[in-house]
């Protein structure tokens, strides 16, 4: 087969060269011609303009008489990856999965490819990283003796393909996409021309194979890719990568953890933001059925700067400990946070000096969620300034106390999302104390939990006095 022509393109201006260069001739910045495939030329006539008005147009059809059927899913056998995967894998569906090297993105994929081969799936496994041995040693480790997955190690694409059309698999990971190259392209593997080409060709096959020339031919193939992640934590690679595949999952955690995270930041077929939360154990990741109880330090007594919050995971409420910790800090006080948004707490810092008479400016405050969950949304506001107070005055909060609720520049306290749902996992899980957004409270009580609902600022402290 013939190489197709190669051009570069410049990701600031879209101008193009014919080779590589370390300026761009048109806008002339620098470092940013990478290298793409040229149109093909074949077929072109100098009348190309009228020829392309003389094609056929396409049938259209009404939005109403679509037929909507909703996507046949397998499960893994892991019920933590299904939650996060919207139910299991759909056919010809595309995942990229991504996270920090060692934190079990090739341990957690092999052993779901061995669940779903006992369930009589085909499955295969292309290792651009690793040998053979090294996956069948790997294996033997998780203790997945017997198992049926084929394994291909291998990194070119046509290759792949060509295996792919020939065993017709269920589900194919390719671990990684980095490593994978196209003999179409001169630029080595890793690069972006390289990374997008094999993606997209990756893709166009996910969800052509299951059907040929308009008759149906059997299952499609699920694709999973496994990427790099650069020094920040963003996938590496073209952020087109994650626009062309249907379900995106980072790895979260320290590695130095037995717990891990798996996060969907993009989901056609499910909800985004869903987490599966795991435990790295001799035999490889289990799941976590009840992820609270890691994230909740187990105290004999309750103690100064501790808040518990109920937060929103996807369709998940989950229960976290805020702990803070307000110490003298001189004239340049500092302000850190770990799982939470630093700018935030800064102005949280503020709305309670002005609305709430409790004043930090000499004050280091350092704050923390436990178990090393981030955590983004705002209904998150109530409990840190509640856990910076009571370690500020040096008096713990009541014992299965619980808050949340969003806090404005105002000192007013919005509602949550699904305050009924928090609620009732926190009465589920033993707590007896809530401090909740007034629009957040029950119209029907709940039992074993006393729910106190405010609407600003300064009424949660009255309240928090009030219990002490």
């Amino acid at each position: 087969m013939a190489k197709e022509k190669t051009i570069y393109i410049c990701t600031e201006c879209g101008g193009t060269s014919p080779k590589w260069l370390g300026k761009c001739p048109h806008c002339e910045a620098w470092n940013t011609l990478i290298e793409s495939i040229a149109e093909s030329t074949a077929g072109k006539n100098r009348y190309g303009s009228q020829r392309q008005g003389l094609a056929k147009a396409s049938e259209v059809t009404l939005l109403a008489d679509i037929e909507a059927t909703d996507m046949a899913r397998t499960p893994t056998g892991h019920e933590e990856l299904d939650r996060v995967l919207g139910g299991g894998i759909v056919e010809g569906g595309v995942v990229l999965i991504g996270g920090d090297p060692g934190i079990g993105k090739s341990t957690l994929l092999l052993q779901a490819l061995d669940s779903l081969q006992h369930a009589g799936l085909s499955t295969l496994y292309v290792t651009g990283e690793e040998s053979g041995a090294q996956v069948a040693l790997r294996s033997r480790r998780l203790g997945l003796n017997g198992s049926r997955v084929l394994v291909l190690a291998e990194i070119q694409l046509e290759k792949i393909l060509a295996t792919l059309e020939a065993t017709r698999p269920a589900i194919a990971v390719i671990d990684s996409i980095q490593t994978v190259y196209s003999d179409q392209l001169t630029s080595a593997p890793g690069s972006v021309a390289q990374v997008r080409e094999c993606a997209a060709h990756l893709t166009r096959y996910a969800k052509a194979s299951g059907q040929s020339d308009g008759a149906a031919r059997g299952r499609a193939t699920c694709i999973v890719l496994v990427g790099h992640v650069t020094k920040d934590g963003a996938l590496a690679g073209p952020r087109v990568l994650e626009h062309m595949v249907d379900t995106v999952l980072y790895f979260e955690g320290d590695t130095h953890s037995s717990f891990r995270l798996v996060r969907a930041i993009k989901n056609r077929f499910g909800a985004v933001n869903e987490i599966g939360v795991f435990a790295m154990t001799e035999k490889g990741l289990k799941g976590v059925t009840n992820p609270s109880a890691i994230f909740l330090s187990q105290h004999s007594e309750p103690v100064p700067g501790s808040c518990v919050l109920v937060t929103l995971e996807g369709t998940r409420p989950m229960l976290v400990e805020i702990q803070a910790l307000v110490d003298g800090g001189g004239p340049s006080p500092r302000r850190l946070s770990v799982g939470l948004d630093r700018d935030r707490l800064a102005m949280l810092l503020a709305v309670l000096h002005r609305h709430a008479g409790v004043a930090c400016m000499d004050q280091d405050v350092f704050v923390n969620a436990v178990g090393g969950v981030r955590i983004s949304e705002p209904a998150a506001d109530l409990s840190v300034m509640l856990a910076i107070t009571s370690s500020l005055r040096g008096k713990p909060l009541p014992k299965g106390f619980i808050a949340f609720g969003e806090v404005g520049l105002a000192g007013e306290v919005r509602p949550a999302p699904r305050g009924q749902e928090r609620l009732r996992e926190a009465a589920k899980l033993g707590f007896s104390v809530a401090v909740v957004p007034k629009a957040n409270a029950p119209k029907k009580s709940i039992e074993g939990l006393t729910i106190h609902a405010v609407e600003r600022v300064e009424q949660a402290m009255e309240v928090v006095r009030s219990l002490g």
